[in-house]
């Protein structure tokens, strides 16, 4: 028995190393090569191509002619986000799209008086100092939903979704005294808002300098020191996290340095911009489980939008838009937003000074693009 068996194994090694020297020598058959991609469905491949990412689908469509027209008809973009500006008099509004760098007007007499807060998912935060009113506007579809008022002196204002989701909650941070925050918090149809007092274990100082997100179910907020405070609205708890503020480079700390702060979230990631004058900006990712601000050189293909009220961010956007901060400035009379390229590690336009101290906090907020132009004038 045995003597059968390691005669089975020699004949199977034999035949093994016999097709190994065919398999060398013989010519390769570019049909055959191509065989499995030119057989599958075109339905099968646009729906595996429909699942990649736009940086994946790119890469996919340099394979063949026939990949590169289905990853063509299946590619999807993302669209960059629009400047919109508020006029110190009059009621037309300036909307900047700055991938085709156009601008379109629309007159709102529906917002006179009032200023801008907060700008997510569409729609925009506002408020009026002399009537203290609070309320949502979309000003594509001029819908307008109201809030109880409030009086909001310096503090910042945010909210976690558009106000037509049950899920929305609008939640603001008030300076008491130093380890004392008032936190407000209010839902679309209520009476009134909620305020509570919450005992701070770090310092914490709360003014319209400080930067706001709402990412995984939870408001955070850094600080004008950079210290993060952090409002769980299931809970209802506040707490400043024992988290060392982001480490500034020695020239930044000259005239209006803490106003040239930007905070974003994307995807379950918080990112902030440090920028100082001509000084190449510093950008900061927050690694939640470490606790510590991590210095990133490069987005991975990530654009970031920043804006003193509301920043925010996009993936997968076309051309060269990607790795790159956009701020909420623009020159030479409207043709170009002021931008900088961490490939490049420079700005754009380049050699200008930018102060971002001399720039009024309430005049422009980054909004969602509408789905088409025919609301614009």
């Amino acid at each position: 028995m045995a003597g059968r068996r390691r005669k089975k194994m020699k004949l199977l090694a034999e035949t093994i190393r016999h097709s190994k020297k065919l398999s060398k020598h013989e010519p390769i058959n570019e049909q055959q090569e191509t065989q499995t991609q030119t057989d599958l469905p075109t339905e099968l491949m646009e729906l595996i191509l429909s699942q990649l990412t736009l940086k994946d689908n790119i890469r996919a469509s340099v394979v063949c002619k026939r990949w590169l027209s289905v990853a063509l008809s299946v590619r999807k973009s993302n669209k960059p986000p629009w400047l919109m500006f508020f006029p110190k008099f009059g009621n037309l509004y300036e909307f900047y799209e700055p991938s085709k760098r156009k601008t379109y007007f629309l007159d709102l007499p529906e917002l006179n008086g009032s200023r801008i807060c907060y700008a997510r998912n569409g729609w925009l935060l506002l408020y009026k100092p002399r009537t203290q009113s609070v309320f949502f506007f979309c000003p594509y579809t001029r819908d307008s939903i109201a809030l109880p008022n409030l009086e909001l002196t310096y503090q910042i204002v945010a909210f976690s979704d558009a106000p037509t989701a049950a899920s929305c909650i609008v939640f603001t941070v008030k300076h008491v005294s130093p380890t004392v925050v008032a936190v407000s918090t209010c839902r679309p149809g209520a009476t009134a808002w909620a305020t509570t007092n919450y005992q701070n274990r770090l310092p914490f100082v709360s003014s319209i300098w400080n930067k706001l997100v709402f990412c995984k179910g939870m408001f955070y907020c850094l600080s004008l020191t950079g210290w993060l405070g952090v409002y769980d609205p299931q809970k209802s708890t506040w707490a400043v996290h024992s988290v060392a503020p982001p480490k500034c480079p020695e020239n930044f700390f000259v005239k209006n340095w803490w106003k040239g702060k930007f905070m974003a979230e994307h995807d379950g990631d918080i990112f902030v911009i440090y920028t100082c004058s001509a000084v190449n900006p510093v950008i900061y990712k927050l690694d939640q489980a470490k606790k510590v601000w991590v210095e990133v050189e490069n987005l991975g293909g990530m654009t970031l939008f920043a804006n003193f009220l509301s920043s925010c961010a996009r993936m997968d956007l076309l051309g060269t838009m990607r790795n790159n901060v956009y701020f909420s400035k623009v020159r030479f009379y409207g043709k170009r937003c002021v931008s900088y390229s961490l490939e490049n590690g420079r700005y754009y336009p380049r050699k200008q000074c930018y102060d971002w101290g001399e720039q009024d906090p309430f005049e422009s907020v980054w909004i969602e693009p509408p789905e088409d132009l025919s609301t614009f004038l």
